[in-house]
């Protein structure tokens, strides 16, 4: 065992690696007896890929590149394809990224444009998809503007012709409703067709604060009629909708404090814990029903694991294997369960569950160890104590080397990481951006801090006018018990994040003086241009949650925006921002660099073309890396080599 200073650990782990194991297979499905999913590829400009999986265990990426299986539904997306098995050939409907249209697709053939374009650039919109062969329909959400501000868009039920008739004509779109809510999902028929039940709601309310529970008559017109509420409200957030093979309502509400499963109003699993999560995106599932009545469930406090719910006696038998965590991306066909599931020591990979015989199985996106996984980090699972004696939720992964260990007394540098949403979660898997940093010598810190999902209704409650405080606080108080405890060194710790995370980020460095530097990516800076129109239709009245209503509440707009604090910036930092990106557009960092500037404060700011919220891009991950990790040798003052020097202005 080499004793060598926290940080010049050599890593065969480089930011290379790491970008080509970025995000992970999603929105799984059955058609016929396959498996079907859509994952990313980093080294294709970022696209999502189409995934069959045929019967003989054989995979094939659907469609070649450039096609990209996406939606811009809200930006940040949903449920993007459907398909049926029609004899050999199955009939495939996805929307493709680029241009956001439908495409209908048989393999073999060339992909058709259902939809037209828009005159609104990228402003007709589509998402979760299903097919209706009998009428000749895809039935979906349309998400259309009809402007060019970000709040000109409505968002219909709408049924597209699969005869492609409506390529070039919007008007032979079928709404199926009257334009009612500024939020929809897609609708759910039931198992005669003769309703369909969705999820509803209208600003200022995020769906996690409440939704409502639409169900309405399928006429013999082809339209929805008499839609009526039936559950969820202003306070009471329903996650997720569903009919039972017998007909009746199953769907996901937060009414008692915390996501749990009911049927026709009826609990069927009364527990402190989530079958439900953040609608972030169309078409996430925790739980599908199967023809036999049971239940498939993603469920947990913190952590998720796969179940089957039984819903007379309200037990639930887990699926047994490695995997200690799993997405909102369920499919059931017959007796079988497809999910995503990861752990620590393993990445997404889609699994499949046999209901009769409890077996469960990788069979799509297998994961295969990259390097010797050695070299992975050992999670720990924390609570640690915050202000006011409350809890905070972390998973710490401290430096680790199976050859390398630091000399004796010296204490290692540690990066807390701020996560998104700020209503999310960040879950305890393989990630192989923790492992380029611990594999190092340097160790992080994710923390999910008040207002995170996955602890109930009054956990997430936490943040409610509250951000930039509670979860500051909250990051502050892990970083302080690490150094605290003797595990981090109190003088080498830094702080980071994206989007929400950006905000805490730099919320912290700007108003405490916990962190010796810090990494600043796509985030919100200055609330009172978001307030006025400066974000997407979907989060723009957020802030009335996060923050207060505006008309009540301007200053502290003010008083809270790190925009407003540039001048207590007094450490190095690195921003990093897509140019394309439409939820945090660039104008934030620049207005923010702008008042930086001069004032003596080392920093840097990279921008990426064709990059949006998120980066999907290889070199894109690899170039945010290697500067990251530059920015922290340079402060730290640790040895790194292999690493492009990130030039810092002042």
């Amino acid at each position: 065992m080499h004793r060598t200073p926290y940080g010049t650990w050599p890593s065969p782990i480089d930011a290379a690696l790491a970008a080509a194991h970025d995000g992970r297979p999603d929105w799984v499905g059955y058609v016929g007896d396959e498996t079907w999913w859509t994952e990313p590829r980093p080294g294709e400009g970022g696209r999502r890929a189409l995934i069959r999986r045929r019967a003989d265990g054989t995979e094939e990426s659907l469609l070649p590149a450039p096609w990209n299986v996406r939606t811009r539904v809200v930006e940040y997306g949903g449920r993007p394809w459907t398909a049926e098995a029609r004899g050999g050939t199955p009939l495939v409907v996805f929307a493709n990224f680029a241009d956001q249209r439908l495409y209908g697709y048989e393999p073999g053939g060339e992909p058709r444009p259902l939809t037209p374009l828009s005159a609104v650039g990228g402003g007709l919109r589509w998402a979760e998809p299903h097919l209706d062969l009998e009428r000749g329909e895809v039935w979906c959400v349309l998400e259309e503007y009809t402007g060019d501000d970000p709040g000109d868009v409505r968002r219909v039920l709408a049924a597209v012709p699969l005869d492609g008739s409506a390529a070039e004509d919007r008007g032979a779109v079928r709404e199926l409703a009257p334009e009612q809510h500024r939020f929809v999902t897609g609708p759910r028929l039931s198992p005669d067709g003769r309703r369909a039940a969705w999820l509803a709601w209208d600003h200022p309310r995020m769906p996690w604060e409440g939704t409502e529970l639409r169900v309405a008559e399928v006429g013999e017109d082809g339209a929805l009629h008499g839609a009526r509420t039936v559950a969820g409200g202003a306070d009471e957030a329903v996650a997720q909708v569903e009919w039972a093979a017998d007909g009746t309502l199953l769907y996901s509400s937060d009414r008692g404090g915390w996501w749990n499963l009911y049927r026709d109003d009826v609990p069927l699993c009364t527990r402190e814990e989530e079958f439900g999560g953040p609608l972030w995106q169309l078409g996430l599932r925790w739980f599908a029903p199967l023809d036999s009545g049971l239940i498939a469930v993603v469920h947990g406090k913190g952590s998720t694991v796969l179940g089957i719910l039984d819903p007379e006696s309200g037990e639930i038998v887990d699926a047994a294997g490695p995997w200690t965590e799993f997405a909102a991306s369920l499919a059931v066909h017959g007796s079988r369960v497809a999910a995503v599931g990861a752990s620590p020591r393993t990445a997404y990979e889609v699994v499949e569950l046999d209901t009769t015989t409890g077996r469960a199985r990788a069979v799509g996106a297998r994961h295969r160890d990259p390097v010797d996984p050695a070299y992975y980090p050992e999670p720990q699972i924390r609570v640690f104590t915050g202000p006011d004696g409350r809890e905070v939720h972390a998973q710490v992964f401290p430096p680790h080397h199976p050859g390398h260990t630091a000399p004796d007394g010296e204490l290692p540098p540690y990066v807390i990481w701020a996560h998104g949403g700020p209503t999310s979660r960040v879950p305890l898997v393989l990630d192989l951006e923790i492992a380029y940093f611990t594999s190092r010598g340097i160790g992080v810190a994710e923390v999910n801090y008040g207002g995170s999902t996955g602890y109930g209704r009054a956990y997430r409650e936490r943040l409610r006018e509250q951000w930039g405080v509670v979860d500051v606080e909250d990051c502050a108080a892990v970083a302080r018990a690490l150094a605290e405890e003797g595990t981090a060194d109190p003088g080498r710790l830094a702080i980071r994040g994206g989007s929400a995370g950006g905000w805490t980020t730099a919320a912290s460095l700007t108003t405490t003086s916990v962190y010796a530097c810090g990494t600043i990516i796509y985030p919100v800076l200055d609330l009172t241009s978001w307030a006025s129109g400066g974000t997407h239709d979907f989060e723009s009245r957020y802030m009335e949650s996060l923050i207060g209503p505006f008309t009540e509440v301007p200053t502290r707009y003010t008083e809270r925006s790190p925009a407003s604090h540039a001048d207590r910036l007094t450490v190095p930092f690195l921003m990093l921002q897509g140019l394309d990106d439409v939820i945090c557009p660039p104008v934030q960092c620049e207005e923010f660099l702008a008042r930086v500037q001069g004032k003596g404060v080392p920093h840097a700011y990279l921008t990426f073309e064709g990059e949006g919220h998120g980066f999907r891009r290889a070199d894109t991950v690899i170039r945010a890396l290697e500067a990251e990790l530059s920015l922290y040798a340079q402060v730290f003052e640790l040895d790194v080599t292999g690493v492009p020097r990130l030039e810092l202005r002042r």
